[in-house]
């Protein structure tokens, strides 16, 4: 018996030439590829101690993630393969990887609240991804619902990148009741929790990159450059950490103005 689509091809040529021309969209996806590269590039350095090289290539998988989307936009090249694609990777680089790196740095000996930790965190960077897939037509455009996976990965990131920097390693002891190891415990479950909850976080896809905008806007992305320049882990980390606390902040402000 023949089937349908066959059917379908013989009567009308057109459509199996269209489909012998479908293929795949380079540009966004080499984006996509790069980070994806980045985030396994990640896990192998933090395998081999070099936590410093794991954090900056976090936040290289970020830039990448953050460019294959504006292009496929800007260029029109949108696909489903682009999407699964970009999703698929995402979970590599800002999910498994940044619990990897964080386990290997300091929760490692912790036993199993360690290893729990940075399941915790791995979980629900797949729950908010396929929460992100399946509403994607439905939600608001400005805002994403819980933390996204990108910020999550640059928060865990920035903490390992900036306790590098300044000489702390993941088993320092401060004092019987401060231990670096707790901190990274703290944090990789407040990233995980944040990306699984219905707090509200700015997308900026709402900007608009070719209308002109004030002169103060160029002055303050000079001036951001700068700063991260002169001081990357610190200013990345402090900038991943506002974020992360802008949904929390927002929800407090909201509730506050529905009381009043």
């Amino acid at each position: 018996m023949v089937d349908k689509n066959t059917l379908a091809r013989k009567r009308n040529p057109g459509i199996q030439k269209s489909l012998q021309k479908r293929g795949i969209y380079l540009l966004p996806n080499l984006f996509t590829a790069a980070s994806l590269f980045s985030g396994f590039y990640a896990i192998v350095q933090a395998m081999n101690g070099k936590f410093e090289h794991a954090a900056v290539a976090i936040f290289l998988a970020m830039v990448m993630d953050g460019l294959d989307g504006r292009v496929a936009r800007l260029t029109n090249t949108q696909s489903p393969f682009g999407a699964e694609f970009d999703s698929l990777s995402d979970m590599v680089s800002f999910g498994v990887a940044p619990a990897l790196i964080l386990y290997v740095w300091a929760l490692q000996p912790m036993g199993k609240l360690g290893w729990i930790a940075a399941f915790i965190y791995c979980a629900c960077a797949a729950l908010r991804l396929a929460r992100f897939n399946t509403k994607l037509d439905s939600s608001d455009k400005r805002y994403f619902q819980g933390l996204p996976s990108p910020a999550a990965a640059s928060l865990m990131a920035g903490l390992v990148y900036v306790c590098f920097d300044n000489g702390i390693a993941g088993d320092t002891v401060y004092a019987a009741w401060f231990k670096m190891k707790w901190v990274a415990w703290a944090i990789t479950v407040f990233a995980g929790l944040s990306m699984i909850s219905n707090l509200r976080f700015y997308s900026g896809k709402d900007i608009n990159l070719r209308e002109s905008v004030p002169f103060i806007v160029i002055f303050v992305f000079v001036m951001v450059m700068a700063l991260i320049s002169y001081s990357p882990a610190e200013v990345l980390f402090v900038g991943a950490l506002f974020y992360s606390l802008s949904g929390y902040l927002s929800a407090l402000m909201r509730r506050k103005n529905l009381e009043e």
